[in-house]
């Protein structure tokens, strides 16, 4: 998929594809260039391992967003396509 690139120097990721990722406005992403290539990731969040009564669960280090059902219902939608 070809992009350019505006006198700010910002790029804009195509909406089809931010959807697939679930990519959000604001959202960490790394970008790293080399060998004549340009590779952006999305940051994963840090997590901790914590004992929890009988078992171990991640918690993440930064504060995260309310799971709620619209946000559930729009995951699936992403994933199943």
């Amino acid at each position: 998929m070809k992009a350019t690139i505006d006198g700010a120097g910002r790029i804009v990721v195509p909406k089809a594809m931010r959807q697939a990722l679930g990519l959000k406005p604001g959202q960490p992403l790394e970008i790293r260039a080399g060998d004549g290539r340009l590779e952006i990731e999305i940051v994963s969040t840090p997590m901790q391992l914590k004992k929890r009564g009988k078992g171990i669960v991640a918690v993440p280090d930064a504060e995260m967003p309310a799971l709620t059902a619209e946000l559930v219902r729009e995951t699936l939608e992403r994933v199943r396509r």
